[in-house]
């Protein structure tokens, strides 16, 4: 039951959050004096009382074995909240109030199910948890929950259960993290390519089950593009999704699952789509004067099929700060806007697609700034969480949030949500900085990522509470999807009400009582 995630922080304090000089020097420039978010001590927290009794902990027990159920404090401490700056402001107050009462670590689909029924039985909620990454409430239950709540870890159902290299598939089980698919794909000459900034923590399961968009989404697509089948441990037992790559057979039930975050099943299999591993891997950036400017060029190059495997392109801001640079923060970023470039697989198709691509960069009025800027792109593409934690240490609290839109509605979109998030934080006595990238794009839209920095106050999780349902009302005037790649949990629930519309509403509900008769899983997420 090791979890190598830090109980209050991002990843793995071996990693190193020291900020870059640079970086420091921009804090007292723009912040002036600031309120440092202390850390509770581990040994110092403590969780309330375990609920469940000894009868159901024996049941338990007798199922998964003693080992596999644990109601230590650390252990119920770990297992507890997401990721996201709310999430970690509150653990580092020691509020540990939604820790689940025990963990369980099922080793097989059929534990799953098994734990499930009892969970139903005894109206105990239940937490699928896999890298622990959400960003959006989605692992503090809300509901059920008088008679205990349990979080199911899914570490141990870490196998590559098959490999169909004709058909040019892979079987995973829910449990692998990022990095070891990718290790275990890399002995059969594969790769999934799904990079994620949540990447070396984040889950088979958790991409599936909240429809996450990686970094390389441009070349690769989006996870759920790449599920090709499923198996879901349900209150109805087991659900089998996916005989065929495409059908007719009416809805595609998958999607009903991708995206649904455990509360109509708990997703144990994963059947993706790889491709063969690259190559060659090559990165470099371009400056444009303007982000509109940035902007026509990526629509024009996905509008004409010319997508390199990655595609990013930072604001004025965001390029000001050098923020795709982690290590390089505050750091001069020069003027107009960056953008990031990427090229993977053979060594012919790599040459071939630079070429093509940068003969139209060029055409746009793009700058070629070469290779050097592009590989730390690409070798710091996971610090910014990491980033974060030492802002926060200091008294800057960092958050993000994203939506995507149409080609057309894109500017709209970029200055209703950036006034909402400046005149907001203004009013709280903050000093804003908002910075944004568009870094997933298709043929009729892309995304927009937006980073904040402000300095906290006293209740610094208040001030971005308000900042983002300010967001969130821009981002539904505008028309605009309430998140396009964070998933739905609690935070976006009202929002996503509004999104769906009241039809909606009354189908997801009944799924729900269709799938999750008792209301067990993952209770509050998803369903508003």
């Amino acid at each position: 039951m090791s979890n190598d995630m830090h109980w209050s922080r991002w990843g793995d304090l071996s990693h190193g959050d020291d900020l870059p000089e640079s970086a420091i020097g921009l804090l007292e420039l723009a912040f002036g004096d600031l309120r440092p978010v202390r850390s509770a001590r581990l040994t110092d927290v403590q969780p309330r009382p375990v609920l469940l009794d000894d009868a159901v902990l024996d049941e338990l027990r007798s199922l998964l074995g003693a080992d596999n159920v644990s109601v230590d404090h650390e252990v119920r401490i770990r297992h507890t909240r997401g990721k996201s700056t709310p999430d970690l402001l509150a653990m580092r107050a020691g509020d540990v109030a939604a820790a689940p009462d025990a963990v369980l670590s099922p080793g097989t689909h059929e534990e799953v199910v098994a734990l499930i029924e009892i969970a139903g039985h005894h109206r105990i909620a239940v937490v699928p948890y896999g890298g622990g990454t959400s960003v959006v409430g989605g692992l503090t239950p809300d509901g059920v929950g008088e008679n205990g709540v349990v979080a199911i870890d899914l570490s141990r159902l870490d196998a590559l259960v098959e490999v169909d290299v004709e058909s040019s598939t892979a079987t995973v089980e829910a449990g692998v993290l990022g990095p070891r698919a990718e290790e275990l794909l890399a002995e059969h000459g594969l790769t999934l390519g799904h990079f994620p900034q949540s990447f070396e923590y984040a889950s088979i399961g958790g991409f599936a089950a909240t429809r996450s968009s990686g970094q390389s989404s441009s070349g690769y697509g989006r996870f759920d593009s790449m599920v090709v089948g499923l198996k879901v441990a349900t209150a109805r037992g087991t659900w089998d999704l996916g005989t065929a790559p495409a059908g007719a057979a009416g809805p595609d039930l998958r999607q009903l699952v991708l995206g649904s975050e455990g509360a109509f099943g708990v997703i144990t299999q994963v059947r993706v789509a790889v491709r063969r591993a690259p190559e060659v891997k090559a990165y470099e950036t371009w400056r444009f004067p303007s982000f509109a400017q940035g902007r026509d060029a990526l629509r024009n190059l996905v509008q004409d099929d010319l997508n390199p495997t990655v595609l990013r392109l930072s604001d004025e801001a965001e390029t000001t700060l050098n923020l795709a640079d982690p290590d390089s923060v505050g750091a001069a970023g020069g003027g107009g806007v960056l953008m990031v470039c990427g090229y993977e697989g053979t060594a012919g198709r790599v040459h071939r697609m630079r070429d093509e691509v940068s003969a139209r960069l060029v055409s746009l009025d793009g700058v070629s700034q070469g290779d050097e800027a592009g590989r730390r792109w690409a070798a710091g593409r996971f610090g910014a969480p990491y980033l974060r934690d030492a802002l926060m240490d200091r008294g800057v609290i960092v958050e993000t949030l994203e939506t995507a839109t149409f080609w057309s509605d894109i500017e709209a979109l970029y200055d209703a949500v950036k006034v909402a998030l400046e005149e907001t934080l203004r009013g709280t006595g903050a000093t804003p900085i908002v910075l944004c990238h568009i870094s997933h794009v298709y043929r009729t839209g892309a995304s927009l990522y937006f980073t904040v920095a402000f300095d906290g106050n006293e209740q610094p999780a208040e001030q971005w509470q308000r900042a983002k349902a300010a967001a969130s009302e821009a981002i539904r005037r505008c028309g605009a999807t309430i998140t396009h790649h964070h998933a739905v949990g609690r935070d976006h629930l009202h929002w996503y009400a509004q999104e769906i519309g009241p039809i909606g509403v009354r189908a997801l509900r009944a799924v729900k009582a269709a799938m999750d008769p008792d209301g067990v899983l993952n209770p509050g997420v998803l369903i508003p």
